[in-house]
This record gives C-alpha cells, sequence and structure tokens, in this order.
C-alpha cells in the first residue's frame, strides 16, 4: 500500500462579505503555513491576503490507478466540504505525490540504513 499525498488547490468565488468576516474569524484554525496531510483535509488559506486555498489529503493507493482515485477522490472531498460550508469555488485543481517515489534526504537514508541492519 503506497502513502499518496494530495494537494488540492481553488479559489474562493464571490464571497460575501459575511463570508469573508466568518474565513477570517476562523483563520487561526487554517494557517497556510502548516504543511499537514491528514486523512479528513486539512484546509488552509489567507483570506485577507488572497482568496486561495489549499486542501491537503492523506490517501492510500495500491497502484497507479489507485493513484488516480485518490486524487479524484481528494478533490471530491475538498468540493464537497466547501459546498456544505456555504463556500463557492473555482478553478480546483489537485496533485498529487506518491511518497515512495520521493528520494530520501540525509536523514532518511540513515533511517534506512538502520533498519536495514541485522
Amino acid at each position: 500500500m503506497r502513502t499518496i499525498r494530495v494537494t488540492v488547490r481553488g479559489a474562493f468565488d464571490g464571497l460575501t462579505p459575511a463570508q469573508v468576516e466568518r474565513l477570517t474569524r476562523e483563520q487561526a484554525e487554517h494557517d497556510f503555513l502548516r504543511t499537514e496531510y491528514t486523512p479528513e483535509g486539512y484546509l488552509a488559506y489567507d483570506v485577507p491576503a488572497r482568496p486561495f486555498f489549499t486542501f491537503r489529503f492523506a490517501e492510500q493507493a495500491d497502484d497507479e490507478a489507485g493513484v488516480a482515485a485518490a486524487t479524484a477522490r481528494a478533490e471530491a472531498k475538498a468540493v464537497a466540504w466547501m459546498a456544505s460550508h456555504g463556500y463557492p469555488v473555482k478553478n480546483v485543481t489537485a496533485q498529487a505525490v506518491d511518497m515512495s517515489e520521493v528520494p530520501l534526504g540525509k536523514r532518511g537514508k540513515r533511517e534506512a540504513a538502520r533498519h536495514d541492519r541485522p
């Protein structure tokens, strides 16, 4: 089973002043500097600065078809969450990274070597 990180990006579209006020009030819970990937999705935005949002999802997949399905699933979850909260959005895109294909850095190589020792 592969761990897939899916980043869904988009823009708020025609927010009302009340919606902007609500998003601004709740912004501390959605800090755009945090890069957390969770199964339910982590929403990040900075509405006073720009009208864009990012959702970060942790998904699982067995193969390439599963990666495509995980990407579509994450995008659908993000759009559904926005709709359920009454936020109109546009230009929604999703990008997936298969973590098994990400090269290990120095620390990761040390960890892998330590676990491979007899």
